[in-house]
This record gives C-alpha cells, structure tokens and sequence, in this order.
C-alpha cells in the first residue's frame, strides 16, 4: 500500500524541556489532504522562560488555567496506534513527547508491517525528506521550505479555517503542523514519491545510509 493511503498525524509542540509543552497543533492527512485538526494550550510544568515566549508567542500569564498536556495521553496514544507520527525536524517534537510518556502502548510498527512495538517513532521527517529529495533548496527551516515550494499562500487559506485568529503564524503550533502538512502533501503530488511505500518513507526520513542506499539500488527515483 503506497505512503498516501495511510493516515499521517503531523504533530508540532511549542514550549521546552523548560516549561513543559505548552501548545499542540496535529493536522490529520491522508491521500495528500488536510482531514482533520486538533490543538489547545496546556499549562507549563516549569518555568516559561521570556527568550522562549518571544518566539511562540506564549506568556505564563495566558496559560492560567490551562489543562495540562499529560491529559491528552488517550488522545496521542490513539493516534499513534492509527498512523506513524510526523513532524519537521522530528527529533525536536519525539524528545518532548517522551519527555511526558517515554513509551505509548504497544502500537504498529509502521517501518515492519505486521509488527508491533512500544516506540512513539520512527517518525516520517519532512525536513529530512526535503533535505534528500529536494536538495537545490538552499535552507531547511520549515518557513524557508514553504516559501522555496511556493505553499505560502496555500497555508495561509488553511490556516484561517482552522487556526485561532491570534496563532495564524509561524511558532505557533497548529499553524507549524499545518505548514508541515503541506509540505508532506506536496510530495503526494510527486507521482514518484506517492509511489512509495510508509515503509520507504520511514526509511527515507531516517537519513541511514544503508537503507537509503537500499532504495536508490531498487531505482525508486
């Protein structure tokens, strides 16, 4: 079964191993669409440091009163059971995750069909994915990315249907999921990469040597 029929949950976190998780934005995709969305503010479980606030935007102040992020353990476990999990830069948002839950449940393995395990990886990487299959763009930063693939006015549409009106930017999490999304959904239109199996994209967004070198020998691309 090619990648595009499987459902992806595309996850982005703002906050630290400081402050705790303090937004989660997942943008559910299958066949190179947007199908789904879910975010909330979570209440830190350490200090909100100001150098992290300048950039997602996000005062202590504001977070009074907020559930915290251990409550959506259902919620993540769930989907982890559904789809492999994907982010940008995806070692950023699985060190948080397992900061708050080392473990899920035991869940498919995705990258060995017919397999289970107790991991919340291997994740599908679109940094790493551009960074193999795209290598004439000149920066990975997710931003840069949208800008170079010409997705800019794309996410701003999707962000005004599904974003709160005050976190329709960058560094904030359903709008950073979102951009992701995208990014991920633009390689379903490659006829090539939507080809691939989520087994090959696992594989391709781990960056390991041997396994990509694997697919170049079936002549994939």
């Amino acid at each position: 079964m090619a990648w595009i029929e499987q459902t992806v949950f595309f996850i982005d976190f703002e906050g630290s191993r400081t402050s705790g998780i303090l937004e989660f934005g997942v943008v559910e995709v299958l066949r190179g669409r947007v199908v789904s969305t879910r975010t909330r503010l979570c209440a830190p479980t350490g200090r909100v440091r100001e150098e992290d606030s300048a950039v997602h935007g996000l005062l202590a102040e504001a977070l009074d009163g907020q559930k915290p992020f251990a409550d959506e353990w259902t919620y993540f476990s769930s989907l982890r059971e559904l789809g492999p999990l994907a982010a940008h830069y995806a070692g950023a948002e699985n060190g948080l995750l397992k900061s708050v839950w080392p473990y899920p449940r035991s869940v498919p393995d995705f990258a060995r069909p017919g397999q289970r395990t107790a991991d919340w990886g291997p994740w599908i990487d679109t940094a790493r994915l551009y960074a193999q299959l795209f290598p004439r763009f000149e920066s990975g930063g997710l931003e840069s990315l949208i800008q170079a693939a010409d997705l800019q006015t794309e996410l701003n549409a999707l962000a005004v249907v599904y974003c709160p009106a005050e976190r329709r930017h960058y560094h904030a999490a359903l709008y950073d999921a979102l951009a992701g999304a995208l990014l991920l959904s633009a390689l379903a239109r490659d006829p090539q990469v939507a080809s691939l199996s989520t087994m090959q994209l696992l594989a391709l967004s781990t960056l390991n040597p041997e396994k990509r070198d694997a697919l170049q020998q079936q002549q994939l691309f």
